[in-house]
């Protein structure tokens, strides 16, 4: 390791010496390189202010057309005023985990709701999206277990799958057969399944066959678990999402509080036992602090604007068709489905070319984010494109315009 030596000069002008990197920083400033030579190099943007379909990122305006906020709720007055509220009631933070001293009764009254929109007899409050994939897998598995994941599922399910200890076999995206196979053989060995599985896509934006699915998990009693961070509160006649829209209900049903809603933290859903179950070895609920009250009291007031306002998830729709519709007269590589979801990826293949039609498209103050491996699998690099119910007709015509034009320019 290269030390640096302090000179008097710095020494009497009470300076900290610059920090050099030793082994480590050698390690890994290849890689970071070898990154940035194939076009996978990731930046952060910088947001100044609410994040809303308006917004000034890196110093500039433009129209955001790369988040998750379905509904708009993210910069709603009503949610930042619950939250502000929240607040000045309860402060800033639980203190502990809700084992020993942070179960708040904003937290109990959110989780009572949550079970009731979804229909469900509970509901448990997790930090994050990603630690209620991770704790879920690991509590519900372990050695000897099969899980069976089609390979698109999100990355947290992927890691959860990991560490759980448990035979992990990924299938095909939506191949039922092989689906059926590694069940079929679980069940021939006596080994216990869990079939684990996106309910919208959230790179792609198609929606698991969740009917299928359930049916297959029954022939091999296997149990059947869904992410629904993407379909919650977005699909179905009451925002129920996925399970709501097909008809068919999992044992486990995960989503988030960050998309849909607009506020931060994720929740698992489903039977008395499975969260008392939950409750005792959950190792991402038990040793994490609880999320904030003042959030949980936000998302409470985001689940009633849900509830009570469907005009919401319809202006989404009619967004969602008036996007899919202008792409398609453009003649825009955009795919009409089955069912219609807020994410539209736009395939262009090569990452460099990607990264150039971002930039290209923010120059125009469009901000649309390059996805590129190892986000998503080699050569389907893309633009992932979401609507939300917030954005205005105009915007919407804007983009599919600076779209085919900037298409159009590429090399």
């Amino acid at each position: 390791m290269t030390r640096h030596r302090v000179r008097p000069e710095e020494k009497a002008a009470g300076l900290d010496p610059p920090y050099e990197g030793g082994v480590l920083d050698a390690r890994l400033a290849p890689v970071l390189e070898d990154l940035r030579e194939r076009s996978l190099y990731r930046v952060r943007r910088v947001v100044d202010g609410a994040h809303a379909v308006r917004m000034r990122v890196d110093g500039r305006d433009c129209i955001n057309f790369c988040s998750n906020d379905y509904l708009g709720l993210a910069s709603d007055p009503r949610v930042a005023e619950a939250a502000r509220a929240g607040f000045a009631r309860v402060g800033t933070g639980s203190s502990g985990s809700a084992l020993i001293s942070g179960f708040n009764a904003e937290h109990r009254a959110l989780e009572e709701e949550l079970a009731d929109f979804l229909g469900r007899p509970r509901a448990l409050l997790f930090s994050t999206g990603w630690a209620t994939n991770m704790g879920v897998l690991k509590a519900l598995l372990g050695r000897g277990d099969v899980i069976v994941a089609d390979e698109l599922n999100h990355a947290s399910l992927i890691d959860g799958a990991r560490a759980s200890g448990a035979e992990y076999r990924r299938i095909a995206h939506a191949d039922l057969g092989a689906c059926e196979h590694e069940l079929q053989q679980s069940a021939l060995d006596r080994r216990f399944a869990l079939l684990v599985t996106d309910g919208v896509f959230s790179m792609d934006g198609d929606v698991a066959d969740l009917p299928a699915l359930a049916q297959l998990a029954r022939r091999s009693s296997a149990a059947l678990m869904v992410d629904d961070a993407h379909g919650f509160g977005v699909l179905g006649a009451r925002g129920r999402g996925t399970a709501e829209l097909l008809g068919e209900e999992p044992e486990v049903l995960v989503a988030t509080l960050g998309k849909s809603l607009g506020c931060a933290g994720g929740f698992v859903a489903g039977s008395q036992v499975l969260i008392e179950y939950l409750i005792q070895r959950a190792r991402t609920w038990v040793f994490s602090t609880a999320p904030p009250p003042a959030m949980a009291a936000a998302a409470r007031a985001a689940l009633r604007i849900v509830r009570q306002e469907p005009e919401l998830r319809a202006r989404l729709h009619e967004n969602i068709e008036r996007f899919v519709g202008g792409a398609q007269q453009r003649g825009l590589p955009v795919e009409r489905r089955a069912v219609a979801t807020p994410i539209q990826p736009l395939i262009v293949h090569d990452d460099a070319r990607a990264l150039v039609l971002s930039r290209e498209l923010m120059s125009r103050g469009f901000w649309v984010a390059a996805i590129r491996p190892p986000t998503v699998p080699r050569g389907t690099a893309r633009l992932r494109i979401t609507l939300s119910a917030a954005h205005e007709p105009e915007q919407i015509d804007g983009l599919l315009d600076a779209l085919a034009e900037s298409l159009r320019a590429l090399p």
